[in-house]
């Protein structure tokens, strides 16, 4: 059976997710593919788990970089797990490409080439936002283009990160509302 919990982010309201062991997923309320992991109809329960991401949120949001990880169990294809499991090698406060994963992938497997765009949907269906850090990654160009959450979120994810936002862009249309 999953398991839900409320977490309360100054970005807004955060739905953590768990089979009971591990978190499952991280959405921020109303995100694009929100819950896209949760399957059957899930109890509110307060769990070890829940209270270890609670931990990491707070911290996270407090400007820290967290010095543990809880535990993640993480349902998708061998393609977008290899893709999350570079997401995760992001350190904290700095910024890849899709490109730029794309090719470390491609390396990876012995291919030629592998599209950015399959990494951007690998990453775009990231079940664990936040904690599997796929706000780190932008464009090719450096637009802030591509986070479920919303670019918004996203500028204020790197920004607390203290990440080099100086150069980036925003898509088309696009206008930040913070620094």
């Amino acid at each position: 059976m999953p398991y839900i919990s409320l977490y309360q982010s100054p970005l807004g309201p955060i739905t953590l997710a768990s089979d009971g062991r591990h978190i499952t997923g991280l959405w921020f309320n109303g995100q694009k593919y929100f819950a896209a992991t949760l399957t059957g109809k899930a109890q509110k329960k307060s769990l070890p788990v829940f209270e270890q991401a609670r931990s990491w949120l707070d911290i996270y949001f407090g400007g820290q970089k967290p010095d543990f990880v809880p535990p993640l169990s993480m349902s998708g294809s061998p393609f977008r797990q290899m893709v999350w499991e570079k997401l995760r090698q992001i350190p904290y406060g700095q910024l890849t490409t899709y490109s730029r994963i794309a090719q470390e992938i491609a390396a990876q497997r012995g291919l030629a080439s592998v599209p950015a765009q399959a990494v951007g949907g690998a990453v775009a269906h990231n079940p664990i936002s936040i904690i599997v850090p796929c706000h780190r990654v932008v464009g090719q160009s450096g637009s802030l283009t591509g986070y479920a959450g919303g670019i918004e979120r996203k500028l204020r994810l790197l920004t607390l990160e203290k990440a080099d936002t100086k150069k980036l862009s925003f898509p088309k249309g696009e206008r930040p509302l913070c620094p």
